[in-house]
Protein backbone atom coordinates (compact mmCIF):
# COMPACT_ATOMS: atom_id res chain seq x y z
CA UNK A 1 0.00 0.00 0.00
CA UNK A 2 2.90 2.60 0.25
CA UNK A 3 3.24 5.21 2.89
CA UNK A 4 0.44 4.97 5.26
CA UNK A 5 -0.65 7.92 8.22
CA UNK A 6 0.92 6.81 11.40
CA UNK A 7 -2.16 6.02 13.89
CA UNK A 8 -4.87 5.79 11.29
CA UNK A 9 -6.80 2.52 10.23
CA UNK A 10 -6.60 1.84 6.35
CA UNK A 11 -9.69 0.14 4.98
CA UNK A 12 -12.06 -0.25 1.27
CA UNK A 13 -15.17 1.09 1.66
CA UNK A 14 -17.27 -0.18 -1.67
CA UNK A 15 -18.96 3.26 -1.96
CA UNK A 16 -20.69 2.30 -5.44
CA UNK A 17 -21.34 -0.34 -8.26
CA UNK A 18 -18.09 -1.82 -8.73
CA UNK A 19 -16.21 1.27 -7.11
CA UNK A 20 -13.95 0.91 -3.28
CA UNK A 21 -12.27 3.84 -1.84
CA UNK A 22 -9.30 3.43 0.40
CA UNK A 23 -9.48 4.89 3.58
CA UNK A 24 -7.81 5.60 6.75
CA UNK A 25 -9.62 6.67 10.05
CA UNK A 26 -8.58 7.49 13.01
CA UNK A 27 -9.77 9.87 16.36
CA UNK A 28 -13.36 9.86 17.80
CA UNK A 29 -15.93 12.74 18.01
CA UNK A 30 -17.83 14.48 15.24
CA UNK A 31 -16.80 13.39 11.83
CA UNK A 32 -14.84 15.33 9.70
CA UNK A 33 -13.62 14.12 5.64
CA UNK A 34 -10.81 15.66 3.58
CA UNK A 35 -10.18 15.13 0.20
CA UNK A 36 -7.08 15.60 -1.50
CA UNK A 37 -5.96 17.40 -4.58
CA UNK A 38 -4.03 16.61 -7.74
CA UNK A 39 -0.88 15.63 -7.59
CA UNK A 40 -1.56 14.03 -4.43
CA UNK A 41 -3.28 11.57 -2.70
CA UNK A 42 -4.80 11.35 1.02
CA UNK A 43 -1.09 11.72 2.36
CA UNK A 44 -1.31 15.27 1.95
CA UNK A 45 -3.35 15.48 4.83
CA UNK A 46 -0.61 13.49 6.89
CA UNK A 47 -0.48 16.70 9.53
CA UNK A 48 -3.66 18.18 9.65
CA UNK A 49 -5.48 14.64 10.07
CA UNK A 50 -2.89 13.53 12.78
CA UNK A 51 -3.63 16.96 14.77
CA UNK A 52 -7.39 17.25 14.15
CA UNK A 53 -8.16 13.26 14.99
CA UNK A 54 -7.47 14.26 18.92
CA UNK A 55 -11.08 15.93 18.72
CA UNK A 56 -12.69 14.37 15.54
CA UNK A 57 -12.87 11.49 13.66
CA UNK A 58 -11.33 12.02 10.52
CA UNK A 59 -11.28 10.63 7.60
CA UNK A 60 -9.06 10.31 4.52
CA UNK A 61 -9.89 8.58 1.55
CA UNK A 62 -8.76 8.53 -1.71
CA UNK A 63 -10.67 9.67 -4.54
CA UNK A 64 -11.80 7.95 -7.32
CA UNK A 65 -9.03 7.53 -9.77
CA UNK A 66 -6.28 8.30 -7.50
CA UNK A 67 -3.82 6.74 -5.13
CA UNK A 68 -5.45 3.05 -4.16
CA UNK A 69 -9.09 3.60 -5.10
CA UNK A 70 -10.65 2.01 -7.69
CA UNK A 71 -9.99 3.71 -11.44
CA UNK A 72 -13.98 2.91 -13.42
CA UNK A 73 -13.22 3.58 -16.70
CA UNK A 74 -14.66 7.13 -17.95
CA UNK A 75 -17.71 6.18 -19.53
CA UNK A 76 -19.47 4.71 -16.96
CA UNK A 77 -21.89 6.43 -14.44
CA UNK A 78 -21.70 4.84 -11.01
CA UNK A 79 -22.91 7.89 -9.41
CA UNK A 80 -25.60 7.50 -6.31
CA UNK A 81 -27.70 10.68 -7.26
CA UNK A 82 -28.18 14.02 -4.88
CA UNK A 83 -30.57 15.27 -2.04
CA UNK A 84 -31.57 17.91 -3.93
CA UNK A 85 -33.95 16.76 -6.58
CA UNK A 86 -31.95 17.92 -9.26
CA UNK A 87 -30.79 14.82 -12.25
CA UNK A 88 -28.84 11.88 -10.67
CA UNK A 89 -27.68 10.89 -14.05
CA UNK A 90 -24.59 12.13 -15.57
CA UNK A 91 -24.03 12.50 -18.95
CA UNK A 92 -22.77 9.26 -20.22
CA UNK A 93 -19.34 10.55 -21.35
CA UNK A 94 -17.26 11.73 -18.31
CA UNK A 95 -19.83 10.70 -16.24
CA UNK A 96 -17.90 8.52 -13.63
CA UNK A 97 -15.52 11.61 -12.94
CA UNK A 98 -17.88 14.05 -12.87
CA UNK A 99 -17.98 16.04 -9.50
CA UNK A 100 -21.20 14.99 -8.76
CA UNK A 101 -20.86 11.04 -9.21
CA UNK A 102 -17.57 12.09 -6.87
CA UNK A 103 -19.42 13.53 -4.33
CA UNK A 104 -21.72 10.70 -3.86
CA UNK A 105 -19.02 8.30 -3.40
CA UNK A 106 -18.09 10.97 -0.30
CA UNK A 107 -21.56 10.76 1.30
CA UNK A 108 -21.53 6.62 0.52
CA UNK A 109 -18.44 6.66 2.00
CA UNK A 110 -19.30 8.51 5.76
CA UNK A 111 -22.62 6.81 5.66
CA UNK A 112 -20.74 3.40 5.14
CA UNK A 113 -18.83 4.05 8.16
CA UNK A 114 -21.88 5.06 10.35
CA UNK A 115 -22.32 8.92 9.59
CA UNK A 116 -25.28 10.41 7.94
CA UNK A 117 -24.13 14.11 8.89
CA UNK A 118 -20.15 15.17 8.60
CA UNK A 119 -17.53 18.00 8.22
CA UNK A 120 -15.93 18.08 4.98
CA UNK A 121 -12.66 19.88 3.61
CA UNK A 122 -11.34 19.30 0.47
CA UNK A 123 -8.33 20.93 -1.27
CA UNK A 124 -7.76 21.72 -5.07
CA UNK A 125 -9.47 18.75 -7.04
CA UNK A 126 -10.72 17.54 -3.47
CA UNK A 127 -11.73 20.75 -2.82
CA UNK A 128 -14.51 20.95 -6.29
CA UNK A 129 -16.16 17.40 -5.35
CA UNK A 130 -16.34 18.55 -1.64
CA UNK A 131 -18.55 22.08 -3.14
CA UNK A 132 -20.09 19.74 -5.63
CA UNK A 133 -21.42 17.53 -2.11
CA UNK A 134 -22.16 20.92 -0.33
CA UNK A 135 -24.73 21.55 -3.17
CA UNK A 136 -26.20 18.02 -3.72
CA UNK A 137 -26.17 17.05 -0.46
CA UNK A 138 -26.59 19.65 1.71
CA UNK A 139 -28.85 17.80 4.61
CA UNK A 140 -25.18 15.46 4.86
CA UNK A 141 -22.33 18.16 4.91
CA UNK A 142 -22.48 19.99 8.20
CA UNK A 143 -19.69 22.46 7.50
CA UNK A 144 -17.56 22.94 4.84
CA UNK A 145 -14.45 24.09 3.80
CA UNK A 146 -12.38 24.73 -0.23
CA UNK A 147 -8.59 25.70 -0.01
CA UNK A 148 -7.01 27.41 -3.00
CA UNK A 149 -9.53 26.69 -5.83
CA UNK A 150 -12.99 28.44 -7.20
CA UNK A 151 -15.83 26.62 -8.38
CA UNK A 152 -15.45 25.09 -11.80
CA UNK A 153 -17.76 27.29 -13.42
CA UNK A 154 -16.07 30.64 -12.59
CA UNK A 155 -12.75 29.12 -12.79
CA UNK A 156 -13.11 28.80 -16.35
CA UNK A 157 -14.47 32.05 -16.25
CA UNK A 158 -11.50 33.65 -15.24
CA UNK A 159 -8.90 31.98 -17.02
CA UNK A 160 -8.66 33.88 -20.10
CA UNK A 161 -5.79 35.29 -22.01
CA UNK A 162 -2.15 35.11 -21.31
CA UNK A 163 -2.46 34.71 -17.86
CA UNK A 164 -4.21 31.43 -18.05
CA UNK A 165 -0.93 29.61 -19.04
CA UNK A 166 -0.49 29.10 -15.60
CA UNK A 167 -3.65 26.46 -16.23
CA UNK A 168 -2.33 24.88 -19.41
CA UNK A 169 -2.86 21.66 -17.89
CA UNK A 170 -6.66 22.29 -17.26
CA UNK A 171 -6.93 22.83 -21.14
CA UNK A 172 -4.26 20.03 -22.37
CA UNK A 173 -6.62 17.62 -20.39
CA UNK A 174 -9.94 18.68 -21.60
CA UNK A 175 -9.41 17.59 -24.79
CA UNK A 176 -10.78 14.33 -26.49
CA UNK A 177 -9.46 11.19 -25.44
CA UNK A 178 -6.52 9.89 -26.70
CA UNK A 179 -3.95 12.52 -27.11
CA UNK A 180 -3.88 14.05 -23.57
CA UNK A 181 -3.40 10.20 -22.54
CA UNK A 182 -0.38 9.50 -24.20
CA UNK A 183 1.37 12.68 -24.10
CA UNK A 184 1.24 12.81 -20.40
CA UNK A 185 1.97 8.78 -20.44
CA UNK A 186 5.34 9.64 -22.23
CA UNK A 187 6.50 11.45 -19.31
CA UNK A 188 4.56 11.31 -16.16
CA UNK A 189 7.10 12.09 -13.62
CA UNK A 190 7.91 15.44 -15.59
CA UNK A 191 4.74 16.01 -15.82
CA UNK A 192 3.38 15.81 -12.56
CA UNK A 193 6.74 16.59 -11.07
CA UNK A 194 6.47 19.92 -12.66
CA UNK A 195 3.31 21.08 -10.56
CA UNK A 196 4.39 19.63 -7.30
CA UNK A 197 7.57 22.00 -7.76
CA UNK A 198 5.74 24.60 -8.94
CA UNK A 199 3.45 25.31 -6.57
CA UNK A 200 4.80 24.67 -3.40
CA UNK A 201 5.66 27.68 -1.31
CA UNK A 202 8.29 25.70 0.56
CA UNK A 203 9.66 22.55 -1.56
CA UNK A 204 10.64 20.95 1.77
CA UNK A 205 7.22 20.82 2.71
CA UNK A 206 6.56 17.46 0.56
CA UNK A 207 9.80 15.04 1.73
CA UNK A 208 11.05 12.99 -1.24
CA UNK A 209 9.60 10.06 0.21
CA UNK A 210 6.20 11.39 0.43
CA UNK A 211 7.14 13.26 -3.30
CA UNK A 212 7.85 9.64 -4.54
CA UNK A 213 4.33 8.24 -3.79
CA UNK A 214 2.74 11.21 -5.41
CA UNK A 215 4.37 10.39 -8.58
CA UNK A 216 4.10 6.40 -8.41
CA UNK A 217 0.17 7.12 -7.93
CA UNK A 218 -0.30 9.74 -10.42
CA UNK A 219 1.87 7.62 -12.95
CA UNK A 220 -0.50 4.73 -12.45
CA UNK A 221 -3.40 6.48 -12.76
CA UNK A 222 -3.31 8.41 -15.89
CA UNK A 223 -5.88 7.89 -17.73
CA UNK A 224 -8.55 8.42 -14.62
CA UNK A 225 -6.81 11.85 -13.56
CA UNK A 226 -7.29 13.03 -17.39
CA UNK A 227 -11.15 11.93 -16.87
CA UNK A 228 -11.22 14.03 -13.89
CA UNK A 229 -10.12 17.02 -15.51
CA UNK A 230 -11.99 16.44 -18.39
CA UNK A 231 -14.94 16.53 -16.91
CA UNK A 232 -14.70 20.02 -15.63
CA UNK A 233 -14.93 21.27 -19.19
CA UNK A 234 -18.13 19.33 -19.69
CA UNK A 235 -20.32 17.46 -17.21
CA UNK A 236 -19.47 19.58 -14.51
CA UNK A 237 -19.37 23.12 -16.06
CA UNK A 238 -23.18 22.15 -17.05
CA UNK A 239 -23.70 21.15 -13.50
CA UNK A 240 -22.54 24.18 -11.71
CA UNK A 241 -24.50 26.57 -14.36
CA UNK A 242 -27.83 24.82 -13.66
CA UNK A 243 -27.52 25.25 -10.47
CA UNK A 244 -26.71 28.95 -10.42
CA UNK A 245 -29.30 29.54 -13.25
CA UNK A 246 -31.67 27.87 -9.99
CA UNK A 247 -30.07 29.99 -7.33
CA UNK A 248 -28.61 27.40 -5.50
CA UNK A 249 -26.15 27.83 -2.73
CA UNK A 250 -24.40 26.30 -0.27
CA UNK A 251 -26.47 27.63 3.19
CA UNK A 252 -23.66 25.50 5.71
CA UNK A 253 -21.22 27.37 6.85
CA UNK A 254 -18.60 27.77 4.46
CA UNK A 255 -14.62 28.69 5.03
CA UNK A 256 -12.48 29.33 1.71
CA UNK A 257 -8.76 29.38 2.11
CA UNK A 258 -6.97 30.61 -1.15
CA UNK A 259 -3.99 32.36 -2.15
CA UNK A 260 -4.15 35.88 -3.91
CA UNK A 261 -5.34 34.54 -7.04
CA UNK A 262 -7.43 37.38 -7.66
CA UNK A 263 -4.08 39.52 -7.88
CA UNK A 264 -2.79 37.50 -10.69
CA UNK A 265 -5.89 37.16 -12.59
CA UNK A 266 -7.88 40.09 -12.16
CA UNK A 267 -10.94 39.21 -10.08
CA UNK A 268 -12.24 39.47 -6.72
CA UNK A 269 -12.47 35.63 -5.17
CA UNK A 270 -14.26 36.48 -2.00
CA UNK A 271 -16.94 38.25 -4.29
CA UNK A 272 -17.15 34.96 -6.68
CA UNK A 273 -17.26 32.67 -3.06
CA UNK A 274 -19.97 34.88 -1.90
CA UNK A 275 -22.17 34.26 -5.21
CA UNK A 276 -22.70 30.61 -3.72
CA UNK A 277 -22.30 30.58 -0.01
CA UNK A 278 -24.95 32.21 2.84
CA UNK A 279 -22.58 32.03 5.44
CA UNK A 280 -18.56 32.34 4.22
CA UNK A 281 -15.11 32.90 5.77
CA UNK A 282 -12.85 34.07 3.07
CA UNK A 283 -9.42 34.31 3.83
CA UNK A 284 -6.77 34.78 1.49
CA UNK A 285 -3.28 33.14 2.75
CA UNK A 286 0.66 33.61 2.45
CA UNK A 287 0.80 29.71 1.97
CA UNK A 288 1.89 28.07 -1.34
CA UNK A 289 -0.89 25.96 -3.08
CA UNK A 290 -0.22 22.55 -0.81
CA UNK A 291 -0.78 24.83 2.56
CA UNK A 292 -1.88 21.20 4.34
CA UNK A 293 1.73 20.00 4.09
CA UNK A 294 3.31 23.92 4.48
CA UNK A 295 1.54 25.15 7.51
CA UNK A 296 -0.50 22.22 8.91
CA UNK A 297 -0.77 24.21 12.14
CA UNK A 298 -2.38 26.99 10.74
CA UNK A 299 -4.64 24.77 8.53
CA UNK A 300 -6.01 22.69 11.34
CA UNK A 301 -7.02 25.84 13.49
CA UNK A 302 -8.48 27.47 10.33
CA UNK A 303 -10.42 23.83 10.11
CA UNK A 304 -11.40 24.06 13.90
CA UNK A 305 -12.64 27.45 14.09
CA UNK A 306 -15.33 26.61 11.40
CA UNK A 307 -16.48 23.76 12.92
CA UNK A 308 -17.23 25.92 16.05
CA UNK A 309 -19.50 27.80 13.96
Amino acid sequence: MGLLIPGFDYRRVPVADGVSLNVAVAGSGSPLVLLHGFPQTHLMWRHVAADLAADHTVICPDLRGYGASDKPAAGTDTGTGTDTGTDATADAEGAAYAKRTMAADIVALARALGHDRFALAGHDRGALVAFRAGLDHPAAITHLACLDVLPTLDMWDVMRGTTAAVGFHLFLMAQPPGLPERMIAACPDDFFGHFLDLWAGDPGAIPAEVRTAYLDACRAAVPSIVADYRASAGVDVDHDRADRDAGRRLTMPVTVLQQDWGAALGYDAAAVWRAWADDLEHRTVGYGHFMAEEAPADIAEHLRELLAR
